[in-house]
């Protein structure tokens, strides 16, 4: 069987996205003497090889032009008017720049013409560009009926850590876009929505490395940008699809001894909606999906060897039944042709619950020490509001544009914990509130030049965050005391950007900075015994960002960048309040926790053919005060020993590495496409002091180790409309804070049949078919090392079906 899929996997394929760009091109027409506009004068533009005509325009009655769509290439522009002489410029549109704008051209009164003057563009293979890489998820068939995270799996540089966080190049600290803007959907840092963001919904995702000025500050690993599908043909346009599932179909480990085990052949039903309907100036859009499921997103087995001689194993399956419905929708209405306005709204809630039996059990004696039962009640509710407004000047590209954002977020959160066994027998009980309040405002302003752009913009954003902690103790109760009831955590932010982007025939140069004044604070209750006094903070930063592309030919070219960036803890990373699921490996925040700076470079070259394209590139992180979790005991309980996973700064790190990105069609009806990237991770050596529940040092070593992850992907169109897809993902062994994460693979398969003259189709996918994606760590603490194993649900089998409108 392994040698059947191997096999398969060099011969079938997926090229994610080949894509067409084009530009617009505006400008004014007046007398060079008088200066008066030159109504109904001619723009010519013609091929830059064998002057061949290709399209042109008439200027209106104030002598503007605008001249859309125009595929990126090389152009001879010609302007020309009675009695005139003709005028001609340059244009280099690389693909960057979309929008040129000549602004005034002078014509002198003559009745000869000038000499020619030539148009140079580049015409795009891919938008794998060298700023941004972009895939399209219509070709994702082996994860079909999945989620976003599923398709993202097999993006290059893309990973994802124990928590489900995504990692960029080997790191969790990313932000999360959707059409552009953070949102609730996906959280401040939260990324829990992208599992539950059926990937038929989607167009397309970004993935960003080197962030321009005019993005925010945060998540120096890089930006991935999730864009929704919208119609843009007039009248009722979109899909409507069904998704049938089974996961967790095979155990990759035996369960523990205990009655309920771990869910398996777990059922999902996920049907979803795309509409749009647009109707002279008015455009609604509506995305829509339910999820009714069970599920298995976490299994872990932690095995703790500690030093005195004692092994102890323990098994923490999350059995989740759950139900999850996501409204996006909204208006995008052109008041004139100059103003515009977009009203959107997100509701996003969730309710699931989740089960499981945790027994801990001594391997040298194989008996069970401690048995809980616990059951986890959880709703999560995630309200967006926003509204946009757009004002597009006389000249194309020429914006200024404003945002006003509103988001709600709850959780609800209530544990049951009984315990039985030798130690003890009883019932505790906690609840976690939280309502996040978020509101943003933002302006951006674009003025086209003709030779690039200028953007500027400013942003406040506001964010409160109160969480109340109820505890129902039962009878030696295993929660912290004097912790507290209630937290308080706030952060203001003020920010100001500028981005100027030059591009010409040989070089594109694009540099920005962005200011932002960040006060933050955090309140506990005064009766809490391990942080005795409130934290608050402000700091004024500046992140400078810098692109220099130089065109070696029109399908050849580098560039160099260097951006600074920030990651700020969020209110999940300082919680005070310990999480329960497992309670002899608690998880916990720092409320005395600071941001992470880090500062990027990197050199990246792409090379396209007619049939492929390679990108690649080389770049090095330098990161200060880094935060993580730390391992660590609690033996001031005598009964037994409890490990504390607490976040904490941990000093700095670099990390440098190699990504390679390759596509080429090798057949009309066969496409390939792979990934490499290689990571040389450096930590430092850093000794730290943690304060919960008690004072004690922690200490890491330095460590080094290199990492690589292979991602090959292929796709062949059958006869009768079907086409097959593989895809094979391999993660080697790498370094952590404490010990090292064990290699990985997952090899999927997709199949899709097009249906009724391609109004339909039906997909078949088998996600990590040999079930070898789970994650697995081996960590080294004073006093225990320990194995970390969560097999949770990755190997899933789904059926769907869509049908297009």
């Amino acid at each position: 069987m392994h040698r059947f899929f191997l096999t398969l996997l060099l011969f079938i394929s997926p090229l994610l996205l080949i894509g067409q760009e084009t530009v617009s091109i505006s400008g004014q027409l007046i007398d060079g003497e008088t200066a008066e506009p030159l109504s109904f004068a001619n723009i010519a533009i013609h091929q830059f090889d064998d002057d061949i005509l290709l399209s042109g325009a008439i200027t209106n009655e104030e002598g503007r032009f605008e001249i859309l769509q125009l595929p990126l290439g090389k152009y001879r522009l010609y302007f020309s008017f009675l009695g005139f002489k003709t005028a001609e410029r340059t244009l280099n549109a690389g693909g960057l720049n979309t929008i040129f704008d000549f602004g005034k051209i002078e014509l002198s009164p003559s009745a000869e013409a000038l000499q020619e003057v030539e148009l140079v563009g580049e015409q795009a293979i891919t938008n794998a560009d060298l700023n941004k890489k972009s895939f399209n998820l219509d070709n994702n068939i082996a994860q079909s009926g999945g989620s976003v995270l599923d398709a993202m799996k097999t993006l290059p540089g893309v990973s994802f850590d124990q928590d489900g966080k995504v990692v960029l190049r080997g790191s969790d600290k990313v932000v999360v876009l959707i059409d552009g803007k953070q949102s609730s959907l996906t959280g401040f840092g939260n990324q829990k929505g992208l599992s539950n963001i059926p990937a038929s919904n989607i167009e397309k995702i970004e993935i960003i490395n080197n962030p321009s000025a005019k993005y925010d500050a945060n998540g120096f690993a890089g930006i991935v940008n999730i864009i929704y599908k919208k119609e843009k043909q007039t009248g009722l346009n979109g899909d409507v699809g069904l998704s049938f599932g089974l996961g967790a179909l095979g155990k990759r480990k035996e369960d523990t001894p205990t009655s309920l085990g771990s869910f398996s052949a777990n059922p999902k039903v996920i049907p979803s909606i795309n509409l749009n309907y647009k109707k002279e100036k008015t455009n609604y859009f509506l995305q829509s999906e339910f999820i009714l499921q069970e599920a298995l997103p976490n299994n872990e087995f932690t095995t703790r060897n500690y030093d005195d001689g004692r092994n102890i194993i323990s098994q923490v399956p999350e059995n989740r039944k759950q139900f999850r419905s996501i409204i996006n929708g909204g208006i995008d209405y052109e008041l004139d042709e100059r103003n515009s306005f977009t009203f959107s709204g997100l509701y996003d809630r969730e309710k699931h619950i989740d089960t499981a039996q945790v027994a801990f059990i001594n391997l040298n004696t194989n008996t069970r020490n401690r048995f809980y039962t616990w059951r986890e009640e959880e709703v999560t509710r995630y309200i967006n509001a926003a509204i946009n407004y757009r004002h597009a000047f006389k000249q194309a590209g020429h914006t200024l544009s404003a945002n006003a954002q509103y988001t709600q977020g709850l959780e609800d959160e209530t544990y049951s914990l009984n315990d039985s066994s030798a130690v003890r027998i009883g019932r505790d009980m906690t609840n976690i509130k939280a309502i996040e309040n978020t509101t943003s405002l933002s302006t951006d302003y674009v003025r086209p030049l003709q030779s690039g752009r200028l953007e500027l913009g400013a942003k406040l954003r506001v964010r409160r965050l109160p969480v109340d902690y109820t505890i129902t103790p039962g009878n030696q109760s295993i929660i912290y005391p004097d912790l507290g009831t209630f937290s308080d955590w706030g952060e203001n932010l003020y920010a100001g950007y500028i981005n100027y982007l030059l591009e010409k025939e040989k070089y594109d140069v694009e540099a920005g900075l962005r200011a932002e004044e960040t006060s933050v604070f955090y309140d506990v209750d005064p009766v809490n015994g391990y942080y005795p006094e409130n934290d608050s903070y402000d700091y004024f930063e500046l992140f400078p960002s810098i692109r220099f592309t130089y065109k070696i030919r029109d399908n050849n070219k580098f560039s160099i960048f260097y951006n600074r960036r920030i990651d700020r803890p969020g209110e999940p990373e300082l919680r005070v309040f310990p999480k329960y699921d497992d309670p002899e490996l608690l998880k916990v925040g720092n409320p005395y926790l600071r941001p992470q700076f880090t500062d990027a470079f990197e050199l990246a070259h792409k090379y396209s053919w007619d049939n492929g394209s390679l990108f690649s590139s080389v770049y090095h992180r330098m990161t200060q005060d880094q935060y993580m979790r730390i391992f660590s005991i609690d033996d001031s309980n005598p009964d037994y020993d409890i490990v504390n996973r607490i976040y904490q700064n941990t000093g700095s790190a670099t990390n440098t590495g190699v990504e390679l990105l390759a596509s080429q069609d090798i057949t009309s009806q066969w496409k390939v496409s792979g990934t490499f990237n290689w990571l040389q991770n450096q930590i430092d050596a850093y000794q730290g002091t943690l304060l919960f529940p008690f004072e004690r040092p922690f200490y890491i070593d330095a460590s080094s180790a290199n990492a690589w992850t292979g991602k090959l992907t292929s796709e062949v169109d059958l006869p009768k409309d079907f086409t097959i897809q593989l895809t094979g993902v391999y993660y080697s062994k790498k370094n952590i804070p404490q010990g090292e994460e064990l290699a990985r693979s997952s090899v999927d398969l997709g199949l899709r049949k097009s249906l009724w003259g391609n109004k339909a189709e039906l997909t078949f996918s088998a996600s990590d078919i040999f079930n070898k994606f789970g994650i697995q760590q081996r960590l080294t603490n004073e006093g225990f090392t320990a194995l970390y194993q969560n097999f949770f649900e990755t190997q899933i089998v789904r059926v769907g079906f869509k049908y297009r409108l």
